[in-house]
């Protein structure tokens, strides 16, 4: 991966957040540092478009969360959980293709 190494210096424009963050305490915390908060309000309808997309992180972990044995991990070893994991994988592809 190219880049400088290190912590990034630029810091971003805006943030997105969902209404669990909605409080003004936060909003002044973002503002503080440059930031330009965009957070959805507690009690406005869900058109607001803040919230409209998930990422894709997000809707994988959402994903791995069908199988009950991959919400919490109760094998020791690193390989059977590995394994268990990749099978889940297939399965959402699997799942993904035929549909």
């Amino acid at each position: 991966m190219r880049g400088k190494r290190g912590r990034p210096r630029r810091r971003p424009d805006d943030l997105y957040a969902d209404r669990g963050y909605d409080h003004e305490k936060y909003r002044r915390a973002v503002r503080a540092k440059g930031i330009t908060p965009h957070i959805a309000r507690r009690g406005t309808d869900h058109g607001s478009g803040l919230g409209k997309h998930r990422w894709v992180i997000e809707q994988t972990i959402a994903l791995l969360h069908w199988f009950r044995r991959l919400r919490i991990r109760w094998e020791i070893r690193d390989d059977i959980h590995e394994a268990f994991m990749s099978l889940a994988c297939g399965i959402i592809c699997y799942r993904r293709l035929t549909t």
